[in-house]
C-alpha cells in the first residue's frame, strides 16, 4: 500500500502538534478547560492527561480512517482522479485540528482567548478547501455529498457537487463575519454550515425527482 503525500504531511502535523503539547505539558493545570459554550465561556473540563491527549488521539484515528476508506471504496478509481484535491483536504483538516489544539493549550496556559472567535478564520479556510474538493469529486462512497439521490445518478451527483462547492465557498466568506461581530460568532459558523448542507441535499432530491420523471433517465451509479 503506497502512502500518499497528504497522509505523510498529515502524520507530520500530528507529530509536531503532539511534541509541542508535550513540551508545555508540565506547565498545564491539573484540569484542562476542554469545551466552550456558544458564549465563549468554558463549560467543560478534563483531567490533564486526557485534556492534552484527546485531540492528538482523535487526529490519529481520523487519519487512519481517511487513509483506509478511499482504498476500500468500491469506486476508488474515481477518488484517485482527484487525489491531489483530497490530499489538500487532508492537510487542511489536520492543520485545523492542530490549530484547535494550540487554542486549547494556549487558553490553559492563561492566554484567555475568545476561542469561538479565533476558530472562525480556521473554519472559513476549512470550508473553502472543502468546497474546492466537493466541486471536483466524482461519484464514490467516501467523499462528497452522499445523499441517496446523488448516489443514484451521475448527473445528479455532478450537478449537486457543482452547487455544493459554490455553497461551501459562500459559507466560508459568511463565516468571516463573525470576526466583525464577535458576540454572534458561533452563529456565523453554524448557520452558513447548516444552510450549505441542507440546500445541497434538497437540491439533489429536486434534481433526482425531476430526472426520475423522465423514462430515459440514467441508470444508478452505485448500489
Amino acid at each position: 500500500m503506497k502512502i500518499k503525500p497528504g497522509e505523510i504531511i498529515a502524520a507530520v502535523i500530528i507529530v509536531v502538534a503532539s511534541y509541542a503539547t508535550w513540551l508545555v505539558y508540565p506547565r498545564l493545570p491539573d484540569r484542562l478547560a476542554s469545551h466552550w459554550g456558544i458564549n465563549g465561556q468554558v463549560d467543560g473540563y478534563l483531567p490533564k492527561f486526557w485534556g492534552a491527549a484527546i485531540m492528538p488521539l482523535i487526529a490519529v484515528a481520523l487519519l487512519i480512517l481517511l487513509a483506509v476508506l478511499p482504498r476500500i471504496d468500491p469506486q476508488k478509481e474515481n477518488i484517485k482522479k482527484i487525489r491531489g484535491y483530497f490530499d489538500g483536504f487532508l492537510v487542511t483538516i489536520f492543520l485545523f485540528l492542530a490549530y484547535l489544539q494550540f487554542l486549547v493549550i494556549a487558553w490553559n496556559l492563561n492566554y484567555h482567548l475568545n476561542i469561538v472567535r479565533w476558530m472562525i478564520p480556521a473554519m472559513a479556510v476549512l470550508f473553502g478547501v472543502t468546497g474546492l474538493l466537493i466541486g471536483h469529486v466524482e461519484p464514490n462512497w467516501t467523499i462528497g455529498i452522499r445523499t441517496p439521490w446523488s448516489l443514484s445518478s451521475a448527473t445528479v451527483w455532478r450537478k449537486t457537487h457543482a452547487l455544493g462547492g459554490r455553497l461551501f465557498y459562500v459559507a466560508a466568506v459568511v463565516m468571516l463575519g463573525g470576526m466583525i461581530y464577535p458576540a454572534l460568532a458561533i452563529w456565523f459558523i453554524i448557520i452558513p454550515a447548516v444552510a450549505a448542507a441542507l440546500v445541497a441535499m434538497v437540491y439533489s432530491y429536486i434534481l433526482y425527482r425531476g430526472e426520475s420523471k423522465n423514462p430515459n433517465h440514467p441508470a444508478p451509479t452505485a448500489r
